[in-house]
């Protein structure tokens, strides 16, 4: 369901299932324990086509909100416009702001310089 690899010292996770309703606290536990372990690096949650669901954009939010607190960066790509209308629409906007990417090589580029 989740996969990582790190890019120019960017963690990139890749959620290539749907987690269903059922799922959504496992992938949110699973994320938050990769970016535990590879902090300060910044996240890329990469959300692939099968994956594009409600249920894995709200275990994202759940995740971002975990990102916020240990004051990591957190952004995601998707070619879904719907699951990015999603995220954008329900981000906590108390700390620092969800990025949201249509490509993932322009958010490996921008999730980078940020860091930088």
């Amino acid at each position: 369901m989740l996969s990582h690899r790190v890019d120019h010292g960017v963690l990139v996770l890749t959620v290539q299932e749907d987690p269903g309703i059922g799922g959504r606290a496992e992938l949110t536990s699973g994320i938050t324990a990769f970016v535990r372990a590879y902090q300060p690096a910044p996240v890329l949650v990469v959300i692939e086509e099968p994956a594009a669901t409600p249920a894995t954009a709200s275990a994202v939010l759940r995740a971002h909100r975990h990102c916020d607190e240990l004051g990591v960066l957190m952004s995601v790509a998707t070619h879904s416009a719907p699951v990015r209308r999603l995220l954008e629409a329900n981000a906590c906007s108390g700390g620092t702001r969800l990025v949201v990417h249509p490509c993932i090589d322009t958010a490996v580029g921008s999730a980078y310089q940020a860091a930088a």
